[in-house]
């Protein structure tokens, strides 16, 4: 079996745990991908193992924020924790998005862990053709 190493990944865990895990007031960032797919921008969040219930998302004029809270699951008092990677609390993400993103039309979908925004670009922000009038005789100047 062939293994890929780290030599950060241990480091970061560290950092992780000294750190603590996220609050609302200093939430962890969360991955995203972000790209453009015909008339509309597209952005994924990853939030693997939180319902959709504690996702929040929030527009104000052209700032998305994005926060999502990934609770502990309920234990039983004999469970004894042996390892535990997967970070919990608070994260948080915020984009500025261009005039030319209709923010009105936004659309948002929750599969698989991945949240999927889809923002459409307005449409006085589209290309189109303008077209030209021609002028019916001369014209002189005088003076």
């Amino acid at each position: 079996m062939l293994m890929r190493t780290d030599p950060f990944r241990e480091l970061d865990r560290l950092a992780q745990q000294l750190m603590g895990p996220g609050t609302w007031s200093r939430p962890s960032p969360m991955p995203m991908d972000a790209y453009r797919e015909g008339d509309e921008y597209v952005v994924a969040f990853d939030l693997p193992g939180v319902t959709a219930d504690a996702i929040d998302i929030d527009v104000e004029r052209n700032m998305l924020t994005v926060k999502a809270e990934r609770r502990p699951v309920a234990k039983a008092d004999d469970v004894q924790m042996e390892l535990s990677e997967r970070p919990l609390g608070a994260f948080s993400r915020q984009i500025v998005l261009a005039d030319t993103l209709d923010t009105e039309r936004i659309q948002a979908d929750y599969d698989a862990g991945v949240l999927t925004l889809r923002i459409p670009i307005a449409e006085r922000a589209k290309p189109r053709k303008i077209s030209i009038g021609v002028g019916s005789g001369r014209k002189e100047i005088s003076g």
